[in-house]
């Protein structure tokens, strides 16, 4: 029998267009899909033939038995010679568990392929206009789990996060509370700009900006899936709305 071979692919940030060329071409070819919750509808239809697996998981989930249940599904397929897509929301390789998966795919003779896709981390933040970096402004970034590990729930580094130039948490909405307390903890000046970014890239995408001091208050109405960007290129932002404004009112005035 003709062994089969498992794609870790990346769905990108949400926006179906962007998607890769690459994941677009291997979702077609899928024999079996293996989803997330966080991938849109449409990219679900791109995989024409395949057997369609929901394997996302939610809130008060075993962690542990779902994703054991991924490995055997991954693994089942493959080795019954199927083609088999992993899909998930972001990249595989950024808080996806792309790395466990494909660990455990070797460990069981199973041939894997990473296919990255364009991560929420930076994506969700550029619809915002909020660069990551800027010149003058930022020279480096970070991203950071805003859940807690099960096996080593203190893992961030808050000294870090508190220091480096732009700060970028995935996952951290409803803990927006405990990460703003953790930077103030940690040095990082009250007045720092932040932004939360909701439905990053799609329609309904919702921004609101504030500082570590009065943040919780003004996102209260953000909802999860969220980005969370803290650091001075969040006034990029502001001033990038404010040349925008000014153009289109100056081409109002021309067309006039």
């Amino acid at each position: 029998m003709k062994s089969g071979k498992v794609y870790l692919i990346g769905a990108g940030p949400g926006a179906p267009d962007l998607l890769t060329l690459r994941a677009y071409r291997l979702l077609q070819q899928a024999d079996i899909l293996l989803y997330d919750r966080l991938v849109d509808p449409e990219v679900i239809d791109y995989a024409v033939k395949a057997e369609k697996i929901f394997v996302g998981k939610n809130k008060g989930d075993d962690m542990q038995k779902r994703q054991e249940r991924i490995f055997a599904l991954m693994i089942g397929h493959a080795q019954a010679g199927r083609t088999v897509v992993r899909l998930k929301g972001g990249d595989p390789f950024v808080f996806g568990r792309g790395g466990e998966e494909l660990m455990v795919l070797a460990e069981a003779g199973v041939q894997g392929e990473v296919v990255p896709g364009v991560t929420s981390c930076v994506s969700a933040p550029e619809s915002a206009l909020i660069p990551v970096t800027y010149r003058g402004i930022s020279a480096s970034f970070g991203v950071f789990a805003g859940q807690p590990g099960t096996r080593k729930p203190a893992y961030i580094d808050w000294e870090a996060a508190a220091r480096i130039g732009t700060a970028v948490f995935l996952m951290g909405v409803e803990r927006l509370e405990t990460i703003v307390g953790k930077l103030l903890e940690h040095g990082r000046d009250a007045q720092t700009p932040v932004a939360l970014i909701e439905r990053g890239t799609l329609p309904g995408q919702k921004v609101a900006t504030g500082t570590l001091a009065d943040i919780v208050e003004r996102a209260a109405h953000i909802a999860a899936p969220a980005t969370i960007v803290v650091g001075e290129v969040v006034t990029v932002r502001e001033r990038l709305l404010q040349l925008q404004q000014f153009a289109a009112e100056d081409q109002w005035v021309a067309a006039g």
